[in-house]
């Protein structure tokens, strides 16, 4: 699966070099169908979200594994949306998936709706009832999920089961005509209510449902049930590997046993392990109530983990896309730690990124020394990673602002930064010494003043004295005011579904995932920075352009801090490791 990549490869059937690639056990299965020359040697995926919800970072890994399996062995994928169920889809939510598709890097081949097959789907079951193997049901669903039985305790027939074709028949045609009410009458198929496996019960094929859709309009009022929509359009569309998460693994009989009483084309249906991430919740249900109870600013809210919100954030695709490679497929599910996922954003947007100084609580440094009026131009790195990004200039002059936190009246033993009596060079600029401080009537410090050294240009000593700290800035005269917006994670547990009675996931939301800080400064550069560019603000973090933006008045998203807690965690896990290797 290409990560980094996602642009199409044409590869020969026999896969070759393919020892030389990234191994999951799909794409072993893959590897040996191509061998077998099942499917006469071609891959087709799909991509079939329901569009009742924006799609979340869950979704990113099963787009990047269909489009990329796809990709890596010369196949196709088609986007087709699953929208079977009117009352909960809406066209605002197709656009948006389309878009979260793109940005993430993939094009796809076909674009489909299961709509579009609403009516061979009706073809298909009026042949099952006319073979015997569907009827109608006039239980309600309270009946039907009674006569279903447990697991322990097998399913009853219903009373309704054993009605001739003809009547199905009729039945199932006046339902289509819109005859009865919703909830009245459903159509099954008939297959073993004692099965063990609950979903062969006898399950719904169509309901009955008065609802106006998102592209049929009023034309239907049955629809098809996902079980049975979901195995005939992959076959329609001729898909060999239709890739869904492990909670479908008890539905595949039911899949299959559909295609076969249909004759139809055998896709062949993978299972593989949902994305679970810490502190995050991945419930389409649930982020849609966050977003109607004014929890979150909508569904492109920052702190939100869909791919509009992580988008708005300052992610990249890129670093979507190697995380979901490096996290890759397996048959069990687990739980992918946070700090794994922001090591990816880091570590992409570390080469990638511009820097800029920025100061998000500004405290006021007046240089007495410095010449009236004068404003030097410092040379400042745009980044040390890329060469080819070149410098830029930041004015520098007598007064400045630092981060509230670079100075401390009472400095402890281990604070290095700015205080009384005490030398810091200043990123880029000169090394200068704190003097005295001005205080407000309430006692809280207002200004800084300072001596700088003229000797220091660049931050260099000449008499070779060490200078133990660093810190950045920007002038007082030409700094930009600009709103931030602090994040973080939307929840106080790593797992925020609740498993006590009575509790709600919304118990856990943190009250401070969200601080926005008002007249925070930066350089002049960031000035006119076009909305979603990102950049790394020098010793605080990786930010993005937020869309609230309005000219002359930037707001900025933290993306990300510069800490690494993951990369500490891998660092130590490899060491560990190598000690056992020896």
């Amino acid at each position: 699966m290409a990560a980094s990549h996602p642009t199409r490869k044409h590869l020969e059937p026999e896969v070759s070099a393919e020892e030389s690639r990234p191994s999951n056990f799909i794409r072993d299965l893959m590897i040996e169908d191509l061998k077998a020359g099942s499917y006469e040697g071609r891959v087709q995926t799909r991509f079939p979200p329901e569009p009742n919800g924006y799609l979340h970072i869950g979704h990113a890994k099963a787009i990047c594994l269909d489009f990329g399996l796809a990709n890596e062995f010369g196949g196709h994928t088609n986007l087709r949306f699953d929208d079977t169920n009117p009352s909960k889809e809406e066209t605002e939510y197709v656009e948006s998936i389309m878009a979260d598709v793109k940005w993430l890097g993939f094009e796809w081949d076909g674009l489909f709706y299961a709509s579009d097959y609403f009516e061979t789907l009706y073809e298909w079951a009026v042949r099952l009832i006319q073979a015997g193997k569907a009827y109608v049901d006039d239980l309600s669903a309270d009946q039907i999920r009674e006569y279903r039985g447990t697991l322990t305790k097998p399913g009853k027939e219903s009373p309704y089961r054993n009605r001739s074709v003809a009547e199905n028949l009729d039945l199932f045609e006046r339902m289509k005509a819109g005859e009865f009410p919703d909830g009245a009458r459903v159509l099954r198929a008939k297959i073993d209510m004692s099965s063990p496996n609950l979903n062969l019960r006898d399950p719904v094929m169509y309901r009955i449902l008065h609802a106006e859709h998102h592209r049929t309009g009023r034309r239907w009022c049955i629809y098809p049930m996902y079980d049975y929509a979901h195995g005939q359009s992959d076959s329609i569309e001729r898909v060999t590997h239709s890739m869904c998460t492990l909670e479908f693994e008890a539905h595949r009989p039911l899949y299959n046993w559909f295609i076969e009483q249909l004759g139809i084309f055998p896709s062949r249906q993978i299972e593989f392990d949902r994305l679970n991430l810490t502190y995050t919740i991945l419930s389409k249900r649930k982020l849609l109530q966050l977003v109607e109870q004014g929890q979150v600013r909508g569904w492109d809210d920052p702190r939100m983990p869909t791919i509009s919100g992580i988008r708005r954030r300052g992610y990249t695709p890129e670093a979507i896309r190697n995380f979901c490679q490096a996290i890759g497929v397996s048959r069990t599910n687990g739980v992918i730690e946070l700090e794994m996922l922001e090591h990816f954003v880091r570590q992409d947007l570390n080469l990638r990124a511009p820097r800029a100084m920025a100061v998000l609580r500004p405290l006021k440094v007046v240089l007495d020394n410095y010449p009236e009026h004068l404003v030097e131009e410092m040379e400042a790195v745009n980044n040390p990673e890329d060469p080819a990004a070149g410098t830029r200039k930041v004015p520098f002059t007598g007064t400045l602002y630092i981060e509230r936190d670079d100075f401390r009246e009472e400095p402890s033993p281990q604070y290095y930064r700015l205080s009384p009596g005490r030398e810091v060079r200043l990123r880029y600029g000169y090394c200068i010494t704190a003097t005295r401080v001005v205080k407000d009537p309430r006692g809280e410090i207002t200004e800084v003043h300072c001596r700088y050294d003229p000797e220091t240009r660049g931050g260099h000593t000449p008499d070779g004295r060490k200078v133990k700290s660093t810190i950045h800035w920007v002038s007082a005269a030409h700094a930009v005011d600009c709103e931030v917006r602090l994040y973080e994670p939307l929840f106080t547990k790593k797992d925020p579904n609740p498993t006590e009675e009575g509790a709600e996931f919304t118990d856990s939301l943190n009250p401070n995932s969200l601080v926005v800080l008002r007249g925070s400064k930066a350089e002049p550069s960031l000035a006119s920075a076009p909305v979603g560019s990102r950049y790394q603000f020098e010793r605080l973090g990786y930010f993005a352009v937020d869309p609230d933006t309005t000219p002359g008045k930037p707001v900025f998203n933290r993306t990300v801090a510069l800490k690494d807690t993951w990369a500490k965690i891998e660092k130590k896990g490899q060491s560990r490791e190598k000690a056992s290797r020896r």
